[in-house]
């Protein structure tokens, strides 16, 4: 029996936000998450934007929740050792109708307590971002908004709640969720990251559970309540354009929002790439994360975007994510007014990245109002910088590489990732065991290539650090094993390639 006092369920953004939240306090606390990686559900495909605020509407916790997590992103970022770039955006008007409802998201971002917006002519706009359409008729910029890597933002917030006493429990997937007098029986299987003879069922009991599991809350909400919720996964299908293209625009550039969200964007990344996308598309399929012909179509139409002259040609990547589109038109956060102890930390779609710090505190809140916990004395609330090589000065450069060889060693020569910095990674607490979280973290196999030259050099590295064997290697958990075996039989056997 594993005994806690909070269980989380969802290791994703929000789910790690608010297990380090929870680690400032005397608790048991684990995560659970059916996924091999933090952050490789919902989380995983987001455009790393940082919104200011203006577009939610008052009065709603996407509101108040944005302009405070908003807030909160440049301080976090630091003691996270993460980096993060107040870049600003820009919400540009192509029409005389979009100029109406360009006034109206200004009065809504003041009342909603955004900070330095303001209304820039056409020209003033074409000025501040030359690659603007020839339509640009004004646009609202708000210098707070900014951009942030999603993935080291929710590795690192998942490491500092580890390193604080917090338990995460990968490759587990929660069945059921029973409510009794003393608190909550949690029915799981626990897979085995290689061998499916090995899985085993595994029960928790927790005082309290946090539903933060993405597109899957509404099931675990629904066992637990007749006030039923329903959660659409919505996709965004994206378009990832080489460094060469990422100074095209300097900020990220929104067109007027629809009922589906905030239209196509084009935005520099915190890695220097230049990103295209979302669509929008409601599915029934809560695993639904393909791309189509039809959506990077629309992606790449014209006039999809406030931008032109997009150089496609620079497209080296495509990849579509789910939001996890709620009934109610808000963030459904708080405990279950019939389960007690049960809280929802549901329908976190956009703007739940820029949200997340402040939905870790809310939630943390309310948490500490139910069991009154002492302080973690001990609480480490700042985390070593990751050593991202390309982002420091010649001279640091040289002084690492003094101290250690293999970060001069570039594995990934498009990313410029070093040996030293995929080391790094698989070795810090919830280090990476699998390709694509080694990407995620380090950008390796992020560049032109996608992985065409460094791939087989990192699964090496994997292979030899985490001492298994190459065939155990994965993409993404079992199931996703890259090698089968030799393609090469041995002489004596008579084989040949």
């Amino acid at each position: 029996m594993n005994e806690y006092d909070v269980v989380i369920i969802g290791a994703g953004v929000t789910g790690s936000s608010v297990a380090m939240q929870l680690s400032r306090y005397d608790l048991r606390v684990c995560v659970l998450d059916r996924n091999s990686d933090i952050g490789e559900g919902t989380s995983k495909a987001n455009s790393g934007i940082v919104h200011a605020g203006y577009d939610a509407m008052p009065g709603t916790l996407k509101a108040k929740l944005n302009v405070e997590g908003s807030k909160m992103m440049p301080a976090l970022a630091r003691q996270l050792g993460i980096p993060f770039m107040r870049n600003g955006s820009l919400v540009v008007a192509l029409s005389d109708e979009d100029v109406a409802h360009m006034n109206e998201l200004y009065e809504r971002g003041v009342a909603n307590g955004v900070e330095g917006l303001r209304i820039l002519t056409g020209e003033e706009a074409l000025r501040m971002e030359p690659n603007l359409s020839d339509d640009t008729k004004g646009a609202l910029f708000a210098p707070t908004g900014g951009i942030v890597c999603p993935f080291r933002l929710t590795s690192a917030m998942a490491e500092c709640a580890n390193i604080n006493g917090v338990d995460f429990h990968l490759l587990t997937d929660v069945n059921n969720i029973v409510r009794s007098d003393d608190g909550f029986t949690i029915e799981a299987v626990h897979f085995d990251e290689f061998d499916p003879a090995k899985d085993n069922s595994v029960i928790y009991k927790a005082r309290i559970v946090i539903n933060a599991a993405g597109v899957y809350a509404d099931r675990f909400h629904n066992m637990m309540t007749d006030d039923k919720l329903t959660i659409t996964p919505r996709k965004g299908e994206y378009c990832l354009l080489d460094v060469t293209a990422g100074h095209h625009v300097g900020r990220t550039v929104f067109r007027m929002p629809s009922a589906l969200g905030k239209g196509i964007l084009v935005s520099p990344t915190i890695h220097g790439n230049l990103l295209v996308g979302p669509t929008a598309t409601d599915l029934d399929d809560k695993e639904g994360v393909f791309t189509t012909a039809e959506g990077l179509a629309a992606v790449n139409a014209p006039g999809a975007s406030a931008v032109r002259n997009i150089p496609m040609n620079e497209v080296i990547t495509s990849f579509a994510g789910l939001r996890p589109h709620g009934d109610r038109g808000d963030f459904v956060i708080g405990e279950l007014p019939d389960c007690p102890g049960f809280i929802d930390v549901a329908a976190i779609e956009s703007p739940g990245l820029s949200a997340s710090p402040a939905i870790g505190v809310m939630v943390a809140d309310i948490v500490e109002d139910i069991l009154h916990p002492d302080i973690n004395e001990d609480y480490v609330g700042e985390l070593k910088p990751f050593t991202y090589m390309k982002l420091l000065p010649k001279e640091e450069q040289y002084a690492i590489i003094e101290k250690n060889p293999a970060y001069g060693n570039i594995i990934c020569r498009c990313a410029s990732v070093s040996e030293g910095e995929i080391l790094e990674t698989i070795h810090r607490p919830l280090g990476a065991r699998t390709m694509d979280a080694v990407k995620r973290r380090t950008g390796a196999n992020m560049g032109r290539c996608q992985g065409g030259f460094c791939y087989p050099k990192i699964m090496e590295i994997l292979s030899r650090e985490l001492g298994i064997p190459m065939e155990k290697i994965t993409k993404k958990g079992r199931g996703s094993e890259i090698l089968d075996g030799s393609t090469m039989l041995k002489q004596d056997q008579g084989g040949s390639i």
